[in-house]
């Protein structure tokens, strides 16, 4: 509980303007060609020079910009020479305090493009370096990044599944549950704050909303079988999940509260997995109605079945972009599974992974980056990668057993 306090405080942290310096430049899309940021060495505000702080950040620009796209990010001493950006940090201490200066110049337009001041404690240090990450790709893009969102997952911890969180590079992990049970299928609320999830541990598989501030939970659905597979409605006011309290694996909308609202599904296959489209007219599921488990989508009161996967015998854990245009899900074949990505209408499906096992899909929250759970390495750990597969890179930490990820808004 302690630790979740903790969270709570360090993510109430607010970026100040920096008056008339924080000038944007207004790009709309990715340039066709890779800019080029140079990361200057970090300078000091005020108090002692902290080297460890400059390079805590410049590792995490690096890190965050260079698996953004479109840019590449040269460090300090790798000179200044064709930069078309210059990142700059400055820090300061006062006490338990700190105050962070980040300034994104332009040498050709003589002028910083994006400038912001950050002030918190020394554990704010990366949330705030990320929000600054955030600030660059909104200026050349012109849509804020995720960076400073959080990963819910399930962990294996000593034979039973336990859920944590951490930032979507691995760092600063915080456990949510601790119950000695198995929880599973982590999904956050639209707000970031909370996250319902299934859990084993008053025996029945139960669906739980739990707030991650305060730690308060409570039962939603404890009816008579399988509660889960939860998902958030766009709005949050709603969620779909799965119940075979009549017997077979249905899909159920139900409040908040968990009071039923509706019947989605009635047929005698298994019905499972589902997951709203960001206008929330719709869900995305799957279905072995046809013989074998493939993607569907539907109405979100159930009409309008359409098929959506005609490739591949085992089709599952689908999941819908936030941007719409695209649906995650994972396929069985060769003796593991791999990530593909379908548009709405079935056209271009696409794999993209090929090595090791990879399962749960799931998007970050402005659709440019999907998270997903690997055995490539051994075990089970949890990777990043772009929309079209490119720049897998592993966030777990250490001897990893992570599995079914999801990625917030930004606390």
């Amino acid at each position: 509980m302690k630790r979740i306090i903790l969270l709570c405080l360090l993510l109430l942290v607010t970026p100040q303007l920096m008056g008339a310096a924080d000038q944007y430049l207004d790009v709309t899309a990715p340039a066709n060609t890779k800019q080029q940021i140079y990361l200057a060495p970090a300078t000091t505000l005020s108090g002692p020079a902290l080297p460890e702080v400059g390079r805590e950040l410049a590792e995490l620009f690096l890190f965050d910009l260079n698996l953004a796209g479109p840019f590449t990010v040269v460090p300090a001493e790798g000179g200044s020479a064709g930069a078309n950006l210059i990142l700059k940090t400055a820090y300061g201490t006062s006490g338990t305090n700190l105050t962070i200066e980040c300034r994104l110049f332009d040498p050709v337009l003589n002028r910083d493009i994006a400038a912001k001041r950050y002030t918190g404690g020394m554990k704010d240090l990366r949330r705030m370096g990320h929000a600054f990450s955030d600030e660059v790709l909104r200026v050349r893009t012109g849509q804020k990044g995720p960076f400073t969102g959080k990963l819910a997952y399930a962990s294996k911890v000593s034979g039973n599944k336990e859920l944590f969180v951490m930032d979507y590079d691995g760092f600063n992990t915080q456990r949510v549950t601790n119950n000695g049970s198995i929880n599973l299928n982590p999904d956050f609320a639209p707000s970031g704050r909370e996250i319902i999830y299934t859990s084993y541990k008053k025996g029945n598989p139960d669906l739980y909303r739990r707030e991650l501030y305060s730690g308060v939970e409570a039962r939603i659905s404890a009816r008579s079988g399988l509660n889960a597979m939860g998902s958030f409605s766009p709005d949050g006011s709603r969620i779909a999940v799965v119940l075979t309290k009549d017997g077979n694996s249905e899909i159920y909308l139900i409040s908040r509260e968990g009071k039923e609202l509706a019947r989605l599904t009635r047929s005698h296959a298994i019905d499972v997995s589902p997951a709203w489209s960001p206008d929330g007219t719709r869900l995305v599921f799957v279905s072995d109605r046809l013989g074998k488990p493939q993607v569907f989508t539907m109405n979100a009161d159930g009409s309008d079945v359409k098929r959506l996967t005609t490739n591949g015998a085992y089709n599952v854990t689908p999941r819908w972009s936030p941007k719409g245009d695209r649906i995650a899900y994972a396929r069985q074949g060769g003796g593991g599974f791999q990530i593909y990505a379908i548009n709405p209408d079935g056209t271009q499906d696409t794999q993209l992974t090929t090595q090791g096992s990879n399962e749960h899909p799931r998007w970050s929250p402005d659709g440019r980056f999907i998270v997903f759970s690997s055995s490539r390495d051994g075990g089970e750990a949890i990777y990043v990668m772009r929309a079209d597969g490119s720049a897998q890179t592993k966030v777990s930490r250490g001897r990893a057993r992570d599995s079914h990820p999801t990625w917030s808004a930004a606390w």
